[in-house]
């Protein structure tokens, strides 16, 4: 049967890693024990480079990409660049535009730029730059187009590759699997992630860290859940990826509420590995 490696993001694991250095080799190592192929890294948790690599060299796991804040690269591109370079990764991930920078605001402009830069870099670094969406990135840009595609129609890819989230693009109102084979060859990594949604929920980026105004408005449900136990229906993003030439699938649930997050990262590889993967 036809799969992809599988790698986790290890934003999901963050309490248990954060201010406990100590504790990554453990964490690797379960992560490695539940059958997962590599991780994506967010941050370095106050280990050095040369040592994240021998960490997961020993216990097995792939380095195979990092989220890196957008300001951080902007600032210093060139050491971002080396100390994941030191890793292995082959990719570098901007996770997230700031308010100021996104669409139909003055520092869009800018930011397609700094992206070039960035690209560039990491380029000349033999790393791929890749751009992880969320659900604003589909606001309807004055053409009528989305604001996700006219990233990609500003940056060329061998600057700028797709690092498509699929519950983000469902909650735009988007077809996940459609949007992984219109990118195609751009969409190494793709994001699974589930969820449910009920009603007519405001205050969703409250669940991955960002403070946002609360709406009287809101009067709905959205949680994440891992991989098969949410609203997806897997198999068509499953084989679009296949379809696309996508090197590996990553799994990633930005909150777990009261389920233990290595224990939602079990259940998602589990369901995986039901489904042959």
């Amino acid at each position: 049967m036809n799969r992809l490696p599988v790698g986790i993001q290890v934003y999901g694991l963050r309490d248990l890693l954060e201010n406990t250095p100590d504790n990554f080799k453990n964490v690797m190592q379960q992560i490695k024990d539940m059958g997962y192929d590599g991780v994506e890294l967010a941050g370095l948790y106050g280990i050095n480079p040369a040592d994240v690599k021998r960490i997961l060299d020993e216990v097995g796991l792939i380095p195979i990409s990092a989220h890196v804040p957008l300001v951080e690269m902007m600032e210093d591109p060139k050491k971002a660049a080396e100390d994941y370079k030191t890793i292995g990764v082959d990719y570098v991930v901007i996770p997230y535009l700031p308010e100021e920078y996104r669409h139909n605001t003055p520092g869009y402009p800018k930011v397609i730029e700094e992206m070039k830069r960035i690209g560039k870099v990491m380029k000349d670094h033999g790393i791929k730059l890749l751009y992880h969406n969320h659900d604003f990135e589909f606001v309807t840009l004055p053409d009528g187009s989305f604001g996700f595609d006219d990233i990609y129609a500003q940056i060329p890819a061998d600057l700028l590759m797709v690092e498509p989230d699929v519950c983000w693009i469902k909650v735009a109102g988007q077809n996940p699997a459609a949007y992984v084979k219109k990118y195609g060859e751009r969409c190494e990594i793709v994001h699974l992630k589930d969820f449910i949604k009920e009603g007519n929920p405001q205050n969703l980026y409250k669940l991955i860290g960002i403070e946002t105004e609360e709406s009287k408005e809101d009067t709905g449900i959205f949680e994440f859940r891992p991989v098969g136990f949410g609203q997806q229906i897997w198999e068509p993003i499953l084989e679009a990826s296949l379809e696309a030439g996508s090197k590996w699938v990553v799994v990633e649930q930005d909150e777990h509420y009261e389920l233990p997050p290595l224990e939602a990262a079990r259940r998602s590889r589990e369901y995986l590995k039901i489904l042959g993967w």
